[in-house]
């Protein structure tokens, strides 16, 4: 996946997310980074980055991320998203950190007015 800098974190496409938003219907792709699954304290952890059309002026340009784990995928293969739960990428705070760019098929075309909203330098 691309990032803001060179670094290039290997994520593997863990399923596909689709759900209405005020009757409207939405697809995201959700990611498990493939050197975190390594990892014992990160192996359930999948991660979200999406636009909406509050990015760039209500919210970070970049995008935003959810966390989500596998944990939370119902036996029926369902997951209860939160977009309360939505955050800025570091690099939102601070150019020196790396993120992964949200990729574009992760836009939606409606606004999530939930989560982090801009962050405004001073």
């Amino acid at each position: 996946m691309a990032t803001t800098t060179d670094r290039k974190p290997l994520y593997k496409e863990y399923g596909i997310l689709e759900f209405n938003i005020k009757g409207t219907n939405c697809t995201l792709t959700i990611y498990q980074s493939q050197a975190e699954a390594e990892d014992e304290k990160y192996k359930n952890y999948l991660f979200l980055p999406f636009t909406d059309d509050t990015s760039g002026e209500d919210s970070y340009g970049g995008g935003r991320y959810m966390d989500v784990f596998t944990t939370d995928e119902k036996p029926n293969g369902t997951i209860e998203l939160n977009f309360n739960n939505t955050y800025n990428p570091y690099c939102a705070y601070n150019e020196k950190y790396s993120c992964p760019l949200t990729p574009r098929k992760n836009h939606l075309d409606i606004e999530i007015k939930a989560g982090v909203k801009v962050f405004k330098k001073h």
